[in-house]
């Protein structure tokens, strides 16, 4: 299968510059970058795709049995890295894909030199035991998976707000909303369930790159815990706050999120 069209692959900004590929979370495709790009372009070769079953990839690539776990995603990073061939990136995974980043970078650290992990969340659910705080209980996660398998489009006009935030400004919901409803609910939901139920807390202190985390000052999916655990798990990273609201900063706050990503590939060079 030809993985630049699977994944939908478009190759932007400045030929020869520092390789930044970008990767959208849950629910999304590589749209929700739009407004990050044009700064990132203007020194950097920016690659975007979309993961198997979102925005304009191959609906056909998807398979449940490959896609029960977070690795065949990050399995899809690699392939794709190696094809485009563009030597070693660094890779901006927005939500669920910078925890897909991680394991992509722990896997094979040649093709990614540096990570930026947006919003991160190495496990949403709270663990008692060890005094993790993820932002939902299991009940909470059950009633949400059990929400989202009974009514997708009902979920996704109810959800888009909250992980999406900023109520003063309801474009930004309904732009979320309608790019859940323009995923294919049956690889939604199977990936919904990926997403909530993983765990990779355990994967964070096997990152050997420099890393970023950047989480923001108010968000109802990942806290700013969750952003602290990922940064004290991973050695030698550096943790921003972003003065943003919601779970989607690259929307909310492009220009900050920008300058983010921007300090970091130049402070490496």
């Amino acid at each position: 299968m030809d993985v630049m069209s699977r994944n939908n692959v478009v190759v932007t900004g400045r030929a020869g510059g520092p390789v930044v590929v970008l990767a959208h979370g849950f629910g999304c495709d590589q749209n929700m970058w739009r407004l990050v790009v044009p700064a990132l372009a203007e020194d950097h070769t920016v690659v975007l795709f979309d993961h198997v079953g979102a925005g304009r990839s191959d609906l056909g690539a998807w398979s449940e049995e490959r896609y029960a776990s977070l690795d065949g995603y990050a399995d899809d990073v690699l392939e794709l890295l190696r094809a485009v061939e563009l030597g070693p990136v660094t890779f901006v995974g927005h939500s669920v894909s910078a925890m897909i980043g991680v394991l992509a970078a722990v896997r094979e650290p040649d093709l990614v030199e540096g990570l930026v992990l947006l919003t991160p969340s190495p496990c949403y659910v709270d663990d008692a035991a060890t005094g993790y705080r993820g932002g939902f209980s299991t009940e909470d996660i059950d009633e949400l998976l059990e929400s989202l398998d009974s009514n997708y489009l009902g979920w996704s006009g109810t959800m888009a707000p909250v992980i999406m935030g900023n109520p003063e400004r309801p474009e930004l919901g309904e732009e979320l909303t309608n790019s859940f409803c323009r995923t294919d609910p049956a690889i939604a939901r199977a990936f919904a369930h990926t997403t909530f139920r993983s765990d990779n807390r355990a994967d964070l202190a096997r990152v050997g790159v420099p890393t970023l985390v950047a989480q923001c000052s108010d968000d109802a999916i990942a806290p700013p815990e969750v952003g602290a655990f990922v940064h004290a798990r991973i050695p030698g990273s550096r943790l921003v706050t972003l003065t943003a609201t919601g779970h989607c900063p690259q929307l909310s706050a492009p220009e900050a999120t920008a300058q983010a990503i921007i300090a970091f590939l130049r402070d490496r060079r």
